[in-house]
C-alpha cells in the first residue's frame, strides 16, 4: 500500500513589488527538515486515521510552521499529486495551494524541521531539490500568473 501524504504550498504577496509584475511580489515557504539529508519542502505530512486528505495538510501546517487555517485563503482550482518512491515503497503526496493573509505572520517551526525561508520561484526550486516539486512550484506559479 502507498504512503499517503498532504501538504499546503503557501505562498505571500509581498506589498512592496511593483504592480506592473504582480508575480515579482510571490515567495513560497520552504522548511528544511531536521532529519535525513535536510531537504527543503513545504508543509506536509501523513494521513492520520479518519482524517481527510485536506484536514491532513491543515494539520501539518499548523504543526510544522505553527499556522492555523484561518490565517491563510485556500485558492480554489488548485491541487497536485505527485508520486515518487521512497525507500522501496510508492508515495502519493497531495498539495493544495494557499495564500497567507497577512504576510508578516510569524512562522513557528516544530523540531521536525530546522530552518524556513520565503523564497522567489527562482529560488524555491533551488532549495527544492526534486524535480517533481521544482515542477509543482513552476506551475503553481503560472497558475497564480494566469
Amino acid at each position: 500500500m502507498a504512503v499517503r501524504a498532504c501538504g499546503l504550498i503557501i505562498y505571500r504577496r509581498l506589498q512592496s513589488a511593483p504592480s506592473s509584475k504582480v508575480t515579482d511580489g510571490i515567495e513560497y515557504l520552504l522548511l528544511q527538515t531536521s532529519y535525513g539529508t535536510h531537504h527543503w519542502t513545504p508543509p506536509k505530512g501523513h494521513v492520520d486515521p479518519g482524517e481527510d486528505d485536506l484536514q491532513t495538510a491543515f494539520r501539518e501546517t499548523q504543526e510544522e510552521a505553527g499556522l492555523q487555517a484561518s490565517q491563510l485563503t485556500l485558492v480554489e482550482g488548485y491541487k497536485k499529486e505527485l508520486h515518487y518512491p521512497v525507500r522501496g515503497k510508492p508515495k502519493t503526496v497531495i498539495y493544495w495551494l494557499a495564500e497567507m493573509k497577512d504576510c508578516n505572520t510569524e512562522i513557528k517551526l516544530s523540531e521536525e524541521h530546522q530552518a524556513f525561508q520565503w523564497l522567489k520561484l527562482e529560488d524555491a526550486c533551488r532549495f527544492a531539490e526534486y524535480e517533481d516539486m521544482q515542477a509543482t512550484l513552476k506551475e503553481v506559479h503560472q497558475f497564480l500568473c494566469s
